[in-house]
């Protein structure tokens, strides 16, 4: 009989203390753990070996309701980065080692040229946010620069040419980035986002839309069909979705893009940006300085 009561005391209190565990969790005192990325074994002999991995693709932009023949280039590199200045650190020792990812595009829209590019630095060490994002957008009429860091809160500042938009600092709650996805996907992409979330559109999408910089309801769906994965991510109240195509298999080469929103004057129509692969090569880009090295410029298909 005795055993019997202890028996019923020890369940009762295990129940209590499950229940407990769960309310508490659900009023935020115990804060969920982050989830340590599930890197490939063979992930530093790809990433870690001193070279960049870089990837060009056919790009046709959507800009002004017309879409516009360009290129666009994907330069992926591991390095050491300055948590306290936000920087690239010259030392390898007490750095936090990052995923840098440098996007560029370029294209013309009649007389005048456009030049977008991005860069994102994203942990290696856990699924956390990315610590750093930049976007620049040069064309004739001007120029524009925003720049989010990630110091426990988003901190973004952001300049423009345009009226009402000359200098911004606004502070956002940490949430998903559109712009570390990309990252993500070279990692782990079984750490996408799926479902129904608050996300932050690209920098570069919302200074070229003039759209509120601010975390959006987004959804996202990843689908695996013919040895690629396709990623992606729809924004219901912005009227866009972005379709990121990749390998299946480390290193989950980003293969093809695809971007549909409206785009025009006064009657915005839906239309469709897309990217395909020309060529990737593997190397140390920086030191690759000289005349002689142009060649491997137009191996690229640039």
């Amino acid at each position: 009989m005795k055993s019997a009561r202890l028996l019923l005391l020890a369940f009762v209190f295990l129940l209590v203390f499950v229940f407990s565990f769960m309310w508490l969790s659900n009023k935020g005192v115990f804060a969920p753990r982050e989830t340590p990325f599930n890197l490939a074994i063979n992930f530093s002999d790809y990433w870690q070996t001193g070279e960049a991995e870089i990837t060009s693709y056919q790009l046709k932009q959507a800009r002004y309701g017309e879409i516009r023949e360009g290129k666009a280039v994907l330069i992926y590199v591991t390095e050491p980065f300055n948590t306290s200045e936000q920087v690239k650190s010259n030392k390898t020792t007490g750095s936090l080692p990052v995923l840098k990812l440098n996007q560029t595009r370029n294209f013309l829209t009649g007389i005048y040229p456009y030049s977008i590019m991005s860069s994102t630095f994203f942990p290696l060490e856990k699924k956390k946010h990315a610590v750093k994002v930049s976007a620049s957008i040069q064309e004739w009429c001007g120029q524009v620069y925003s720049q989010l860091n990630n110091r426990g809160v988003f901190e973004l500042l952001s300049h423009s040419y345009f009226e009402g938009e000359a200098d911004q600092y606004l502070e956002i709650e940490p949430t998903h980035l559109e712009n570390e996805l990309w990252s993500i996907i070279r990692l782990d992409p079984l750490k996408l986002p799926q479902g129904s979330f608050q996300i932050i559109p690209s920098l570069e999408y919302m200074r070229l839309m003039h759209i509120e910089p601010m975390a959006y309801q987004g959804q996202g769906v990843l689908r695996k069909k013919n040895g690629s994965y396709t990623y992606t991510l729809s924004y219901p109240s912005l009227k866009r979705e972005l379709a990121i195509t990749f390998s299946e298999k480390f290193p989950y080469e980003i293969q093809s893009w695809k971007e549909t929103y409206p785009s025009g004057g006064a009657k915005p129509e839906m239309l469709e940006s897309s990217a395909t692969k020309i060529k990737r090569i593997k190397t140390a880009y920086w030191e690759k300085n000289k005349k002689n090295d142009t060649y491997l410029y137009h191996a690229l298909g640039l």
